[in-house]
């Protein structure tokens, strides 16, 4: 949410804004009701002030024995129209309130500007891309009968996966690696529900733009959580934090439930974009002047966490049309899949400034003294899954059909390789 103050007196930055995020933008609407509403508050206190003058003469009046029905009269007229006044407001603050969240996120002055994904820069790239003496098979054929999508189908549904055997094993064993990696990092742990508030999810900025891409619990208001991002921010909501308590690192893992709107038919195959997918999710908050620094930080230890899985990468700075709604500045890290010959996204790391705190009512106490401020919010994907399921099974593949893993990987799972075409 965009602070009212930088509403009204930066209105070109925020059409800018929303044209450059592909966003509707409602600033117009939103400056003739904010004037409306100023001019009621000034009306407003006129009014109170002439009905406390006209009380203190009806009362003085009376101690004199005089006659007060023209003060009484005009004290019930001022009654009046405060509450006329009073109703408009209610109807006016709660129709800028709903025009307030969806406003997007003000993209940071380094963000590319462009339409879409083709106006992203690559920034950095890592590791070789592998060659192989035979044509590499994509990871639902290495996969086999490991990846039942006809009992998943039966079960749920299409875009939904059942893994089996050596593969369910794998999976299993990567989270497990991932939040040993983070908790080895110093970071806080913490085990979440996957059911989300309306509230929780607005704080986030899930809601209410992509409510439609959300499975939701009718009868309960309800929504599966879309992303860890979600609960582990929300923790959070409505507190005043002491500066020494910042900054705050917490991870958790949860599955994650989209329905991909839109997206029915595009790269649905196998494992690369499925409705229920798990993730571990990294979550901070951080003083306004720590969050850059911050941002760099975690897309390092993403990167170290690619490098020990020894899958090629690259990052690449998102362009505003490219970016999250609620985003100022993301970085997308995508690791090369060999049996597919494409670049897959496993990672998101992205800085919201004080976007979400301001939604969520974050706060934390300077310890100089002084007014509370918001807070900045970060988050990332450590990793999801299960992209890098794809990633390893095509990189790691050999001729015979067999997986080979990357150390980190052989150590937890007792062997080198995996897998073997039948």
């Amino acid at each position: 949410m965009l602070d009212r103050e930088f509403l009204r007196n930066e209105p070109e930055k925020v059409r800018a804004a929303a044209k450059n995020k592909g966003e509707p933008c409602l600033i117009d609407e939103w400056l003739e009701l904010d004037e409306r509403r100023r001019g009621h508050l000034g009306e407003t206190e006129l009014l109170r002030r002439r009905r406390n003058e006209l009380s203190k003469e009806v009362s003085s009046l009376k101690k004199e024995g005089k006659e007060a029905g023209s003060q009484i009269l005009e004290s019930k007229e001022a009654s009046t129209s405060l509450s006329t006044i009073d109703e408009e407001l209610t109807v006016v603050d709660a129709r800028m309130k709903e025009m307030e969240l969806r406003f997007p996120n003000i993209p940071d002055p380094d963000v590319p500007v462009g339409k879409d994904e083709t106006f992203n820069s690559v920034i950095k790239s890592s590791g070789e891309i592998r060659t192989y003496k035979f044509k590499p098979r994509a990871h639902w054929e290495l996969m086999g009968e490991h990846l039942d999508s006809k009992s998943s189908g039966m079960i749920t549904g299409s875009n939904f996966i059942l893994l089996r055997g050596w593969a369910a094993k794998l999976q299993r064993i990567l989270i497990n690696w991932m939040m040993d990696f983070h908790s080895d990092a110093k970071m806080e742990e913490v085990w979440t529900p996957f059911l989300a508030t309306r509230e929780s999810m607005t704080v986030t900025g899930q809601i209410p733009k992509l409510e439609s891409d959300m499975y939701r619990v009718e009868k309960d208001d309800l929504f599966l959580v879309p992303t860890g991002e979600v609960p582990l921010t929300n923790i959070y909501r409505n507190s005043k934090l002491l500066e020494k308590d910042l900054p705050i690192k917490i991870f958790g893992y949860s599955p994650c439930f989209r329905r991909e709107a839109g997206s029915y038919g595009k790269d649905t195959r196998g494992l690369n974009r499925v409705h229920q997918f798990e993730k571990v999710e990294m979550v901070r908050m951080v003083k306004p002047e720590n969050s850059e620094a911050a941002l760099e930080e975690m897309a390092d230890h993403v990167g170290r966490m690619l490098e020990l899985l020894d899958l090629p990468y690259r990052v690449s700075l998102l362009a505003t049309g490219d970016l999250s709604f609620a985003a100022a500045k993301c970085y997308d890290f995508e690791v090369w899949s060999a049996g597919q010959d494409k670049w897959l996204e496993v990672s998101s790391i992205s800085n919201f400034r004080d976007f979400q705190a301001r939604r969520g009512n974050i706060k934390f106490k300077p310890s100089a003294g002084g007014k509370p401020e918001f807070v900045h919010t970060l988050n990332g994907s450590g990793l999801a899954l299960p992209r890098i399921m794809a990633a390893l099974i095509e990189n790691g593949q050999t001729k015979s059909g067999k997986i080979d893993l990357p150390e980190v990987l052989a150590k937890r799972t007792g062997t080198m390789t995996l897998g073997g075409l039948s």
